[in-house]
């Protein structure tokens, strides 16, 4: 039985390359092309009344679907190694699948109804990930996060109540209506919650309590990101409520202001790697608030690919340390890992945004605009 696990986890992480590699061609296709493809299935249709299914192929959308599996299948085989002596990998790996399903059903779907199980998926599964050690820390931290999560689905929730008279649920055809700014104002503060803004930061450094390859995922290109995901789809919408614009901007340079001074007195690695997280979330949805989407989401991307990377390192770091996760115990490590050092380094470089790296082109450019 022990063989048969890590050989389910290894075939997972074959599938989600192959997947990327069929989705390959259709996004370079669709990227090139700058084309938005929409496919509308009805499904029931009686009289007057017609339940339809929309799938929409964007380039923002398929890029953000392909760099979630390319993420997912790196992290499922560091997994492989990281937690291969654990009883349960099984049922870590079928949580990591339902994770990943849930976020390309929030991508693909431009739907409020769908929408709303791909966001509680993430929820659900994001809870069972933190609690996954089944220790006391583990499911506070779980319960933390799955109550901050919850204000983001009950105001999902009412933003379908409040969308119910425009006789459609579809994300791109929304239109203005009496309820338009108390709806806004709902998708605002679900995204915020969880994008882990301020005041709903606190359950992004506690959801450390998770093994380290879901921290891999969760605080690059999954849970965290679906927030921000959430506002650039929305944001010809949004951008009609007056305020939205200050209103992010303002709670995104207080999230950055109070994650950094809470970095500087923190020893645990994992934390201040979760914490750095918060900031960079802050640093994308002040792009937002400074009518920047595209460099919001180009940002999205070199951040979760740098973030990644940094929490695998993390990770080998913990693994060779005993499982220690505290930086006054850690130390020593470049002449006996160098290669995880170096990786760890490159990986921080591109954090803070060193010139030729993949966070300063990003990072640069929005600081640059924003002047």
């Amino acid at each position: 039985m022990s063989l048969y696990l890590p050989k389910f986890s290894k075939r997972v992480s074959l599938t989600l390359w192959l997947s990327l590699l069929l989705l390959t061609p259709l996004t370079i296709f669709i990227v090139i092309s700058n084309k938005i493809l929409i496919l509308n299935w009805d499904f029931i249709s009686s009289n007057s009344s017609y339940f339809a299914l929309i799938f929409i192929l964007d380039p923002k959308g398929i890029i953000f679907s392909c760099t979630v599996l390319f993420i997912s299948a790196n992290v499922l085989h560091f997994a492989n190694c990281y937690i291969q002596d654990e009883k349960n990998i099984k049922r870590f790996t079928h949580l990591v699948i339902l994770f990943i399903l849930s976020i390309n059903l929030l991508i693909y779907i431009p739907h409020l109804l769908t929408l709303l199980l791909g966001w509680d998926g993430l929820g659900i599964v994001s809870f069972l990930l933190v609690a996954y050690y089944q220790n006391p820390k583990s499911l506070g931290a779980g319960i933390i996060t799955a109550l901050s999560n919850r204000i983001g689905d009950v105001l999902i929730l009412l933003s379908i109540g409040w969308s119910l008279n425009q006789g459609h649920w579809n994300i791109i055809n929304i239109w203005a209506n009496p309820l338009s700014q108390i709806t806004i104002l709902a998708i605002i503060v679900a995204g915020i919650t969880k994008s882990a803004q301020i005041p709903f930061s606190s359950w992004l450094p506690a959801a450390i309590a998770a093994p380290t390859p879901v921290s891999a995922l969760v605080h690059s290109s999954t849970l965290v990101t679906a927030g921000v995901f959430l506002l650039i789809r929305f944001y010809p919408f949004l951008h009609t409520l007056p305020i939205f614009n200050t209103l992010i901007l303002i709670i995104a340079s207080l999230t950055i202001l109070i994650a950094g001074y809470v970095a500087i007195i923190e020893s645990d690695l994992k934390k201040i790697i979760a914490l750095s997280t918060l900031r960079q979330l802050g640093v994308i949805i002040a792009a937002i608030g400074l009518n920047f989407p595209s460099l919001a989401f180009f940002h999205l991307l070199t951040h979760a690919l740098f973030k990644a990377l940094l929490f695998i390192c993390a990770g080998s770091l913990i693994h060779h340390h005993h499982h220690t996760q505290d930086l006054r115990q850690i130390g020593n490590i470049l002449p006996q890992i160098p290669l995880t050092s170096s990786c760890l380094l490159i990986a921080n470089l591109a954090l803070c945004g060193s010139p030729f790296l993949a966070g300063f082109y990003s990072k640069d450019l929005i600081l640059e605009s924003s002047l």
